[in-house]
């Protein structure tokens, strides 16, 4: 019987199944290749932005949201390539450019810092010159800025705490006024809530007056709770105040007080024809001067004048005293020396009261220090 040479078939089936396989990786490689082409010129497109933005707290998705309401037009590939990159900075941000790609844009948003710029109110100063220092430094619309702090501001003046703020550049004029009122009055809460155990804006508000004449007069820290309890005497007397301080209000804050204006000022804040304080703040405070005007120290004093000498103020009882006080005055020259050769109990008392950091203290600390004084 002869051989058989049999030749085995190819396996058609198997040879297509693997081809299709081949074709269907290489046509993956290609989607996914092109998908990445598409994806990196994507983010090659310019984006224009403002040097300076703000980003809210939030999710990603709920900031992507705000974004495209601002015109970035954000999609879910960027969605994605932020939450590779990390967490959005929140804040006013500094991106340090005007025109990006968008992922420099998408990089920048997780990674750049704060672009702040310092800014002092000083004691005793007015919103009225505060608001146009804010204006000049940070390039904004000055009539923009006092429209929103009246609109916004619960008085005329003492809203906004003497201090330095750190602000970012770029914010606009509503953003600015209202973060200085929100800030302060955080922290005028925290302060009657530490003192009284609760905040009532509207009492508060009457130690701001208090205290904003306190911070026009006083010539230095420890003075404010003998000038404090100046003003509490005359209060309580019915006298009027008679303070040139007060009639430096508003766009009147560098302006010299003189006999003329004391006639022609009729406003609320002439304490020379209208008695007790006036209706608004004068000027900004710090919370020494708060301090001062909750906690003046005990004494019969009714007039202070200021002593050439020293520069710090001579207290008097009596009109009589005054007087002379003042007598003593002429003819010495004007050196300012801000040193009190013989202090009296008084001065180490207010001195005692201005150390006492209320902040800091507890309760029962702060109840002793309301009994010394009243």
């Amino acid at each position: 019987m002869k051989p058989t040479n049999k030749k085995k078939k190819p396996n058609n089936k198997k040879t297509t199944k693997n081809n299709n396989k081949t074709l269907i990786a290489f046509n993956i490689i290609e989607v996914v290749l092109i998908s990445i082409i598409c994806v990196l010129f994507y983010l090659t497109k310019p984006v224009t932005t403002t040097q300076v933005l703000f980003i809210p707290k939030g999710t990603t998705n709920g900031i992507i949201t705000y974004l495209n309401k601002s015109g970035f037009q954000l999609n879910i590939i960027d969605s994605a390539v932020l939450r590779s990159l990390g967490y959005i900075q929140s804040g006013w941000i500094n991106l340090n450019a005007n025109n990006l790609t968008k992922m420099d844009f998408l990089y920048k948003l997780t990674t750049s810092k704060a672009a702040l710029k310092d800014i002092t109110l000083i004691p005793g100063e007015t919103y009225y010159y505060f608001l146009k220092d804010i204006a000049t430094k940070f390039n904004l619309d000055e009539k923009r800025l006092f429209k929103t702090y009246e609109k916004y501001s619960y008085k005329k003046d003492g809203t906004i705490l003497a201090d330095t703020y750190h602000l970012p550049y770029g914010m606009k004029e509503d953003h600015i006024i209202l973060y200085l009122l929100t800030q302060t009055d955080k922290k005028y809460e925290e302060f009657s809530k530490k003192i009284f155990g609760y905040y009532d804006k509207e009492k508060w508000y009457s130690y701001i007056t208090l205290a904003s004449v306190i911070q026009k007069e006083a010539a230095n820290k420890n003075e404010m709770p003998i000038v404090s309890s100046v003003i509490h005497n005359r209060i309580k007397k019915g006298m009027k105040l008679q303070m040139d301080g007060t009639l430096n209000y508003g766009k009147f804050s560098h302006t010299k007080v003189t006999s003329k204006m004391i006639k022609e000022d009729t406003s609320k804040y002439n304490t020379y024809i209208h008695t007790g304080l006036p209706e608004n703040p004068v000027s900004s405070v710090t919370l020494n001067a708060i301090k001062a005007a909750i906690f003046p120290v005990k004494s019969n004093y009714y007039y202070f004048v200021r002593d050439n000498k020293t520069g710090l103020h001579n207290f008097a009882s009596t009109y009589k005293e005054h007087v002379n006080n003042i007598n003593a005055n002429r003819y010495v020259k004007k050196s300012y020396t801000k040193v009190k050769e013989n202090p009296t109990v008084i001065d180490t008392k207010a001195k005692s009261i201005m150390e006492t950091d209320v902040s800091n203290q507890k309760q029962n600390a702060i109840l002793d220090l309301w009994k010394r004084v009243n």
